[in-house]
């Protein structure tokens, strides 16, 4: 991937700042992709002589994505499992289209924070706690929510909902994060985006004590993610999840002078784009946006994209699906299944 290019699809709408963090991430990741090669090899080979008790991924990521990510999964790097593309009498491109397997990633990933979560418990005799305020009632925003609760109780980890109707004011959901806040039990508090138009995000996430912040939302959190010289306290999950896939698939950012390009609603020919670019990140929040023509052959692409369609059949009265045709992607590229992420 010699002189690599990456697209990331942001929100439709510009107002969405709960995508931003993403394109922020990717973009600072590939500015400093070259000097922090040259330190993270002069780092390995001081560790390979006095040894490390600090658990690391094969990669030198963490140098580059900030000091949480010091503390990843000790998981071997995976080959993505080899499925044939659908024959439903369609053009036979004759390439074989390699799926990221994110739901096998992830349970991985579970396993070790559920004993990482006994170890906590056995030692202090607490757990850690995570509170979610949820205005309004948005499907995908509920679906979030669902999935994050249900991650929580799988790995022991205590779960709490603040969930305020939509026509609430500004107030009333700052009082909700407050008191999580104050709450010792409480250590990471999410808020989740979009709120309502009438609301200011900026002002409510602001309210969320830093060393809570575990979305990486707060304004100073942002503001230290897109400077150089500043590393935020966390980072956005969206975002960390994106780079954890694609070194868990062996997929390597460093060494390939990447150039990231942001497109957003006002981009013009963003197909053009998408067809030169060696990796494709779709959070732009809008079904089957990204056609397989819009991809070239042996991309890499991953749908953060999670939107609800109606279907009759689902016990919920809809479905969820990502950004890109996963139909005519898969003919041609290398994909990530969709379902399973977290923003």
């Amino acid at each position: 991937m010699g002189g690599a290019a990456v697209a990331v699809l942001a929100a439709a709408a510009a107002t969405r700042q709960n995508r931003a963090p993403l394109a922020s991430l990717l973009t600072r990741v590939v500015r400093v992709l070259h000097d922090a090669s040259v330190a993270a090899a002069a780092a390995e080979e001081d560790k390979a002589g006095a040894g490390s008790r600090r658990r690391r991924r094969r990669s030198s990521s963490s140098l580059l994505l900030g000091p949480d990510f010091l503390d990843t999964w000790d998981l071997p790097p995976r080959a993505a499992s080899r499925t044939p593309p659908p024959q439903d009498g369609g053009a036979d491109y004759g390439y074989t289209t390699t799926i990221i397997d994110g739901k096998s990633i992830a349970e991985d990933i579970r396993l070790h924070i559920a004993e990482e979560v006994r170890q906590m418990k056995s030692a202090v005799g607490h757990v850690p706690g995570l509170a979610v305020v949820l205005v309004g009632d948005r499907r995908d925003s509920e679906s979030y929510v669902r999935y994050k609760t249900k991650g929580c109780e799988e790995v022991g980890i205590k779960s709490l909902l603040a969930k305020l109707p939509g026509n609430c004011i500004e107030d009333e959901v700052m009082d909700s994060v407050s008191r999580f806040n104050e709450d010792p039990s409480v250590h990471g508090i999410l808020v989740q985006l979009p709120l309502p138009q009438h609301m200011d995000e900026e002002r409510i996430l602001s309210t969320i004590s830093l060393e809570k912040d575990v979305d990486g939302f707060h304004p100073m959190n942002v503001g230290n993610l897109a400077l150089r010289s500043r590393k935020p306290l966390f980072l956005p999950c969206a975002a960390k999840a994106c780079i954890e896939l694609l070194l868990q698939s062996g997929i390597e950012l460093m060494r390939h002078h990447a150039t990231v390009s942001v497109i957003h609603a006002f981009t013009t020919n963003p197909e053009a784009i998408t067809r030169e670019s060696d990796i494709v990140i779709s959070a732009a929040g809008v079904a089957n946006l990204v056609r397989g023509r819009w991809l070239k052959q042996g991309a890499v692409v991953i749908d953060v994209g999670t939107n609800p369609i109606e279907d009759p059949t689902s016990d919920y009265g809809y479905r969820l699906t990502g950004d890109v045709c996963f139909e005519e992607a898969v003919k041609l590229y290398e994909g990530c299944d969709v379902p399973y992420f977290s923003q």
